[in-house]
């Protein structure tokens, strides 16, 4: 029987969510008292697996703690695990790097593919294959990026080192549509994927 759990509530089912939610970095005391810190991090999972936000850890989110995805009928299909993610790019020839040499999603030092998009995941395999340039990602879902729906968080966006190959192949395969509001040159792909030029890397955005 599943027990539902939501904050203010104590007990095993509590540290048994604990649990679950360090499987993903959460980092939290398995002391069995579903708190503020407890909530927030059942909050972020539910998120970045495509369930409602409602901090109440249900059926199905403990379907998506046990088994890395959301198995509902709520748009949550095709979220890839940190392990899923890694093991595509690996095969692909794609690398990865961050400051803090992690991957842990609630570290913004670190670069995670925790609750990536399997099109996003494609989106880079797709990319590197048509630009025949070394793939090098900077930044993936984890926290300290901007938020909003199609954000790294979601699972939309990527950020790769800007080489001359991939700067080159960008600028010369895509249009070019103006400048974000940060000042970022934007390219848009026949796809709808948008290419955003940053002071120290590209943020991509796979919309499809």
């Amino acid at each position: 029987m599943i027990v539902t759990v939501r904050k203010g509530d104590n007990g095993s089912a509590v540290k048994a969510a604990q649990t679950q939610l360090n499987r993903y970095g959460a980092g939290l005391a398995v002391d069995g008292a579903f708190g503020d810190g407890t909530d927030a991090k059942v909050r972020s999972f539910q998120s970045s697996h495509g369930l409602d936000a409602d901090g109440i850890v249900g059926p199905d989110t403990w379907r998506a703690l046990v088994t890395g995805s959301s198995g509902g009928t709520g748009g949550g299909g095709g979220l890839l695990t940190q392990a899923q993610a890694a093991s595509l790019f690996t095969s692909a020839g794609i690398t990865w790097s961050s400051s803090g040499n992690c991957s842990d999603r609630y570290n913004s030092a670190c670069t995670s593919f925790e609750g990536l998009r399997q099109a996003s995941a494609d989106g880079a395999v797709t990319l590197k294959r048509a630009s025949n340039c070394a793939l090098n990602i900077t930044g993936g879902t984890e926290t300290g990026h901007a938020s909003g729906t199609y954000s790294h968080w979601n699972g939309y966006k990527l950020d790769f080192s800007p080489t001359t190959c991939l700067s080159n192949y960008i600028t010369g395969t895509f249009t070019y549509s103006g400048t974000r509001g940060d000042g970022a040159a934007l390219y848009t792909a026949p796809s709808g994927n948008v290419y955003a030029r940053e002071s120290s890397h590209w943020d991509v955005t796979f919309l499809n």
